[in-house]
């Protein structure tokens, strides 16, 4: 059980990596679509690549969404709205001119004169039965604009009876008709006395049935049939080389739909995800071997390689999403987003890796993926390529804007070649383009987010940190302006020489500003920043001296870390001096007590040694850097020697062995070094004799 344990410590990283990988991949085939399909690829207006092409099996020809678009529009157009009849309307109504007519009579002629008020009565509701039989219909804003001639169904007794919105009376027309027909029959009835009777008992019977309208409507486009024709087994689909035309490629999409249907059984999904399975972890596999073999200090770093695991999940993610809710917004996926972000953090060759995988998995996703592949890997080159050397924020913007430009290009390229012409070009993809070139600017808080997830150095922060107005550098400058101007010499020399052997230039050039902060505690314990001649150390002992000098690694560190400075510069502080010892003090203190065993572990800086190529370059450039001041008038033997003597020291007491910096590199930073002293001091070269 204790060895189980052991080799699980042992291999801890190594496990924990396979776990990313393995949740990734399964992530990632959850992703994609469970449905299989004939493995043809085709476009219209291009020849079939294929054999002759035979149906398998009978089925049925879908019709297009542009055909079935067309025939809902058709239903729509010649569909009748429904409007229905209220029988208890006119029979309140009718109630209603009874009552106030009895009443209205009594009031006027005291029961007298019979035969004119039946009469007159009939009158009435002879008028009023005309206008209700027809219909007095309630027309909101919606109807008022139609015309008369506008068909509709009118609904009574569960009997739909089509007739013209004409045909019925509104309000208005209702009374203009009560006015007229009374006005012919004056001295025959008591007018008078009718109108405004009529008038008060009349109202809206026929209204518009909303709901009815809409089921039937509904019912109406549902029934719509969504084939057309049939295939019969054995009948030819299409020959090779022949053109695919609109009629053809609908052929092939019914036969790819009909397809899927039928070996869409339980057992055949188990095959169909085990071949997903197997082509996903063949992508992650090579990714990771690309990280092995070219990036190992990646491959190492568990943190960078979840990042890079996130970010091709994230991408596949979305495009998932969208293409489950429409696959016409796929160009609004801000796929290039990928390699920004790795950009950010890694370099070009690793970003354009990454961006080839993750649209190679996105491929997996959306039919006929060749365009999609190809015009997505041209506009992750653009983008990298104008990230090359990213030195501000507003590059993205550039970035952006070149997306977008190639983007169009290409899909404008790619359609004059398929269809020969500039009609079938879908314009509305130009505003999917600018809509997916614009959101890639949210890669700019995911960057952020991600480099306080992940604690990684990106240059936009990078480049915030390095402004020497930074208020910690302007502090050491006040404070320790010695030190100031040394943390400069050594930021110039490391950059110089990170750049000839390879690495973070901008890194190394930050972690070499902050490297000396914690000497603000005790500026004048530092010889750089001692200007009147009094030496503090001149009053204590050596041991107390190297115990000052060493503790400026700790104070740097825990200044450092109140101001929220990130790890990665934090590191370039702790290892700038490894586990080196403070010389001078340790010899010095040798010499006073020559009798006495000396505990060198007072004299000796705590460590870690560097672990980077960084932090080793920084930690040379310091050392050089500071020993080359006490030279009093260096030539070019003495500055030679000196850079030759300190750096082969260093590598003699194993201070780069955790670094991942060969000997060969070591020798170029020499060159370097020995270069950049010789323009400080001004030393001119010896030419060799001519004589």
């Amino acid at each position: 059980m204790i060895k189980i344990i052991h080799w699980f410590q042992r291999n801890y990283s190594h496990i924990y990596k396979a776990i990313l990988v393995l949740v990734s991949i399964v992530l990632l085939v959850q992703l994609f679509p469970r449905q299989p399909g004939i493995d043809y690829e085709y476009q219209r207006a291009r020849p079939w690549m294929y054999e002759d092409l035979i149906a398998p099996f009978n089925f049925a020809v879908l019709k297009s969404p542009r055909e079935i678009e067309y025939e809902k529009k058709e239903v729509e157009d010649d569909f009748r709205l429904f409007f229905s009849r209220r029988p208890v309307v006119r029979e309140s109504m009718m109630e209603e001119f009874e009552r106030s007519f009895e009443e209205a009579w009594e009031e006027k002629y005291l029961g007298t004169r019979a035969t004119f008020k039946e009469n007159t009565r009939e009158t009435g509701k002879e008028i009023l039965s005309h206008l209700y039989d027809h219909g007095i219909v309630y027309l909101d804003e919606e109807f008022r604009g139609r015309g008369d001639d506008f068909k509709i169904r009118l609904l009574e007794n569960n009997v739909a009876t089509g007739m013209q919105l004409g045909d019925l009376y509104t309000i208005q027309e209702a009374f203009l008709y009560v006015v007229n027909t009374l006005e012919g029959l004056k001295g025959q009835v008591d007018t008078d006395l009718l109108k405004p009777l009529l008038e008060s008992t009349l109202s809206h019977n026929v209204f518009y049935d909303d709901e009815l309208t809409s089921r039937t409507l509904s019912a109406e486009l549902d029934g719509i049939s969504q084939t057309r024709g049939m295939v019969q087994e054995g009948e030819k689909i299409v020959s090779k080389g022949e053109l695919i035309t609109e009629e053809t490629y609908q052929i092939l999409e019914s036969f790819r739909a009909e397809y899927q249907r039928q070996v869409g059984d339980a057992s055949m999904l188990v095959v169909l995800y085990a071949g997903q399975f197997l082509l996903v972890s063949i992508s992650m596999i090579v990714l990771l071997l690309f990280l092995y073999f070219f990036r190992r200090d990646v491959f190492i770093d568990n943190r960078r390689v979840l990042l890079i695991l996130l970010s091709v999940l994230l991408m596949v993610f979305l495009t998932s999403l969208v293409i489950r809710y429409n696959v016409d917004y796929l160009y609004l996926v801000p796929v290039v987003m990928v390699p920004v972000i790795i950009r950010a953090f890694f370099d070009n060759r690793l970003a354009l890796y990454v961006h080839i995988t993750s649209i190679i998995m996105i491929g997996f996703l959306i039919p006929r993926s060749f365009e999609f592949v190809f015009l997505q890997f041209l506009a992750g080159i653009i983008a990298i390529l104008s990230m090359a050397s990213l030195r501000r924020r507003s590059q993205l913007f550039v970035t952006v804007t070149l997306i977008f430009f190639t983007y169009s290009a290409v899909y404008f390229g790619l359609s004059l070649a398929h269809t020969g012409s500039f009609e079938n070009l879908a314009w509305q993809d130009f505003a999917y383009f600018a809509g997916g070139a614009f959101l890639t600017l949210f890669a700019y808080p995911l960057i952020f987010l991600f480099e306080r997830l992940f604690g990684m150095p990106t240059d936009f922060s990078l480049l915030e940190l390095a402004d020497t107005n930074n208020p910690l550098l302007r502090n050491l400058g006040m404070q320790a302006p010695g030190t100031f101007q040394h943390s400069l010499q050594v930021a110039n020399l490391s950059e110089e020489a990170i750049i000839a052997i390879g690495g973070n230039s901008l890194l190394t050039r930050t972690g070499a500003l902050y490297h000396d902060i914690g000497k603000m505690k005790n500026p004048l314990y530092f010889t750089e920043n001692q200007t009147s001649g009094y030496n503090p150390h001149d009053e204590i002992s050596y041991k107390e001296s190297a115990r000052i000098i060493i503790d400026h690694v700790i104070d740097g560190i825990e200044m450092a870390r109140k101001k929220n400075l990130p790890e990665y510069v934090i590191d370039f502080i702790r290892t700038h001096h490894g586990t080196t010892t403070a010389r001078y003090f340790y010899t010095m203190e040798m010499k006073e007590r020559p009798d006495e065993e000396i505990d060198k572990t007072h004299f000796t800086y705590p460590g870690p040694r560097p672990f980077s190529k960084e932090t080793a370059v920084v930690m040379m450039a310091d050392s050089v850097e500071a020993a080359s001041r006490s030279l009093g008038k260096p030539d070019e033997k003495q500055i030679n020697d000196l850079v030759d003597n300190i750096i082969d020291t260093q590598v003699k007491e194993k201070q780069f062995d955790n670094a991942d910096i060969t000997l060969r590199d070591i020798t170029t930073v020499k060159g370097i070094f020995k270069r950049m002293l010789l323009n400080i001091y001004h030393v001119r070269v010896a030419y060799p004799s001519l004589g």
